[in-house]
């Protein structure tokens, strides 16, 4: 039996751009084995499974190596594709059943805004290889229940950064987050997302790593509204707002393939 999957750029209005994901819209629940190997076959950063689930749909996203518990370009690109594909009409917003709670997407002429919670850093020790694997001395360093946050001092090193992914797969995180404020003033902040203990040596836009971004840099710049920007060599836009223990991740999303699955 055949199984349809389409490839979506997520967090951009330009094909090529943004962050890629694979997205297979399910007539029924597959075994995480297979969804697994499938993953590792698209060797994105992700590939998310959806299928019917009562009053919504639930929602899985693996990496080329394993399942995560919350990732926001993908759940962004199925919104897309279940709207775009006909699977939901456009002015019904997408419920998600997913590992991380209910989760929502819902459209704003071309942008796509999801409900996601809120995910906080706290202050912590320096892991004593984070200076060593970013090449700069961070600022400031937090973490969550999933990553750490590092705050450096300039864009310019932020953006010629090559870290060293040996030392930060070293750190006990899913990933290592590095952010500063962006130095035209043209977005709030920006960021970059680096992840090989989850397979993912650089998320070009990560979307639940703004989880984390949105209440740090809401509470730095006393704004609830923000615009940021994730410079990897793709580049992403995001508009974000803290709501409480919420966080609404807005971007926009351009389908660049379609494609059968024939196992």
């Amino acid at each position: 039996m055949s199984q349809e999957i389409v490839i979506v750029d997520a967090f951009t209005d330009q094909p090529f751009a943004g962050n890629p994901a694979a997205v297979c819209v399910l007539p029924e629940p597959r075994d995480a084995e297979w969804m697994q190997r499938v993953a590792g076959e698209m060797n994105l950063s992700e590939t998310a499974y959806v299928y019917r689930e009562e009053d919504a749909f639930r929602l899985r996203w693996f990496t080329p190596t394993m399942e995560v518990d919350l990732c926001g370009h993908a759940t962004l690109a199925t919104a897309h594709v279940l709207w775009s594909e006909g699977h939901l009409a456009n002015d019904v917003p997408a419920l998600f059943n997913t590992n991380s709670g209910r989760l929502t997407a819902s459209r704003d002429g071309d942008w796509i805004k999801l409900d996601f919670p809120a995910e906080p850093p706290v202050d912590t020790e320096t892991p004593d290889v984070l200076a060593a694997a970013l090449g700069t001395t961070p600022i400031y360093v937090g973490k969550n229940r999933m990553d750490l946050l590092a705050e450096i001092d300039s864009e310019a090193t932020l953006r010629a950064m090559s870290p060293d992914l040996q030392l930060i797969s070293e750190i006990p995180t899913r990933g290592v987050i590095v952010t500063c404020r962006c130095a035209s003033g043209e977005y709030d902040f920006v960021s970059r997302f680096f992840a090989p203990n989850c397979g993912v040596n650089e998320d070009p836009v990560c979307g639940s790593a703004h989880c984390c971004l949105t209440p740090y840099w809401s509470a730095k710049l006393s704004k609830p509204e923000l615009l940021a920007y994730q410079a990897s060599a793709r580049g992403g836009v995001l508009q974000l707002r803290l709501a409480g223990e919420r966080v609404e991740l807005g971007g926009r999303a351009v389908t660049t393939m379609r494609g059968q699955l024939t196992v």
